[in-house]
């Protein structure tokens, strides 16, 4: 039981990210890809912070009250690690977005970007 609650406390998947969202929940994605790959597509309302230019500088406007979830392409990708890391360094509540934007499309979920797939579930704010 121990094992799975561990592996929570660090992990969420795209529909509770969805949910997450959708619901108001003190939740931000934020993709820690390069910015081109952010500006191609991205998660609706993500922010971008690429992990290499993570530091206090880059990170002083965030609110450390908020749980952030890191994100980067999918499986073939670690950024999103590299992120949580130093984000929890940083001093952040963070977890990481199982098979980043690449498992959140194949969700069905909409994202925004000069790539954009908006034929998908979109987020409407129940607040």
């Amino acid at each position: 039981m121990a094992h799975y609650e561990n592996k929570l406390a660090y992990e969420m998947d795209p529909s509770d990210l969805f949910d997450a969202l959708a619901n108001g929940k003190k939740v931000v994605a934020l993709d820690a890809r390069k910015a081109f790959g952010y500006e191609a597509e991205h998660i609706p309302g993500a922010i971008n912070i690429p992990h290499r230019e993570m530091n206090e500088e880059t990170t002083k406007h965030l609110n450390k009250e908020i749980l952030y979830i890191t994100y980067c392409d999918g499986i073939g990708c670690n950024a999103s690690t590299r992120g949580a890391l130093q984000m929890a360094r940083l001093g952040f509540k963070v977890k990481e977005l199982m098979g980043g934007i690449k498992w959140w499309k194949f969700d069905g979920y909409a994202t925004e970007g000069t790539k954009a797939k908006a034929n998908g579930l979109k987020i409407e704010c129940a607040c």
